[in-house]
């Protein structure tokens, strides 16, 4: 017999990762690592949770540590990007210094290097 409970743990993390990309603001970004130091866990399990269930947020604002996304996600998030006018490269990268946002420190928003 299958067991269909959620674990209560695993359901609370994953409510905790997707409440703090909801709280990036639009036209920057934050990384897998900045948002596990926040929430706990490392890395991929923040990864593997965008994975999952990412796709009611804003998971284009969650980027790896050099501003890139999966290739999967390139397309529409350069559109977003653009939209949201979130400072990017030529090669499609999110240009970090300007946009990266700090969920450890969401009072301190900065203003952007023009």
């Amino acid at each position: 017999m299958q067991d269909d409970r959620v674990d209560p743990a695993k359901e609370e993390y994953v409510e905790r990762v997707l409440s703090c990309v909801e709280q990036i603001p639009p036209g920057r970004v934050t990384t897998y690592g900045a948002i596990a130091a926040v929430v706990g866990g490392g890395p991929r399990q923040v990864g593997s949770v965008m994975a999952h269930h990412g796709g009611p947020v804003p998971w284009w604002r969650v980027v790896r540590a050099d501003g890139s996304l999966p290739p999967s996600h390139d397309g529409e998030a350069r559109e977003r990007y653009a939209a949201e006018g979130t400072p990017c490269s030529s090669t499609g990268r999110v240009q970090m210094r300007e946009a990266f946002w700090d969920p450890a420190r969401p009072e301190d928003e900065v203003e952007r290097i023009s």
